[in-house]
């Protein structure tokens, strides 16, 4: 959800064109610009790809409580050192869970993620634990997907 909620805060500062490719009577088109986060076309490529950055995820454990949560290692494009990052290779299957566990969450709560982003709500994993799903492990101090 992470990546998913980095993707829709950039796309809320730009917008698209959308409607009908119907020409009127008079020679115009219906055609009106909404924000790019709020596109249909936009939004399910977003949903479509986001699972394939999961190897930018690695597998890390708390060394007091054994916790194990995936953590992200690789900058975002746009960042000052993606250009020289994007040059090296690494390879693990350690991602492959976590890239398993996001396509079948998408698959699951596709309906539910876009309702949520349709909403603009913000903290989208938080939402999508407490109200659309029972995905998640509620501590005293944060919430798990």
């Amino acid at each position: 959800m992470d990546e998913i909620e980095h993707d829709i805060t950039k796309a809320r500062q730009k917008k698209t064109k959308v409607g009908s490719f119907r020409i009127n009577p008079d020679g115009t088109q219906e055609r009106r610009k909404i924000p790019l986060a709020q596109s249909e076309a936009f939004l399910t490529d977003l949903l479509e790809k986001v699972c394939e950055r999961m190897n930018d995820y690695k597998l890390e454990e708390d060394p007091v409580t054994k916790e194990r949560t995936f953590k992200r290692f690789a900058p975002r494009k746009g960042d000052k050192i993606y250009q020289e990052f994007k040059q090296l290779y690494f390879y693990s299957d350690a991602y492959r869970p976590l890239k398993f566990a996001c396509e079948t969450i998408i698959e699951e709560y596709e309906d539910e993620i876009f309702s949520l982003i349709a909403q603009e709500t913000h903290y989208l994993a938080d939402k999508l634990c407490s109200e659309k799903s029972d995905l998640c492990e509620t501590s005293a101090n944060h919430t798990e997907l």
